[in-house]
């Protein structure tokens, strides 16, 4: 299939797909005499599984990483829960770190009289020396 179609069977776009052929995440693929690339149904395959993992916000290593693990036939799924954890991980400093910034940026809209007066306790706190 073209490229069309495989973005259309995969869910991934044109663009998408370049790209990750561009940073090695899918290998080049076999081109047509006219030079169009020719997908096969492993190509569509690897594009789901990279789309699903973005969807889920493992960063480009990672899947390259998630890649060589699936096409591994002797790997652990131990090494495979291991990277999950460690994105969990991850993920929940990262909500810890969100939920600070949202506490304290409702605390500062909390505290501002939003009115047609000029004094405002959020701009106060973005131009105060830091603390």
């Amino acid at each position: 299939m073209n490229i069309g179609e495989a973005a259309q069977a995969s869910g991934v776009s044109a663009k998408m797909i370049r790209y990750y052929e561009s940073v090695g995440l899918l290998a080049p693929v076999n081109r047509s005499d006219a030079g169009y690339r020719r997908y096969r149904q492993t190509e569509v395959q690897q594009l789901r599984f990279i789309k699903r993992s973005r969807d889920l916000g493992f960063s480009i290593e990672r899947i390259r990483t998630l890649l060589a693990l699936w096409s591994d036939r002797d790997r652990k799924s131990a090494d495979v829960k291991k990277l999950a954890r460690q994105y969990i991980g991850e993920l929940d400093n990262d909500i810890q770190k969100l939920e600070a910034i949202r506490d304290q940026l409702r605390h500062l809209a909390d505290c501002c009289k939003g009115n047609n007066r000029p004094d405002c306790p959020i701009i106060d706190s973005l131009a105060a020396e830091e603390h």
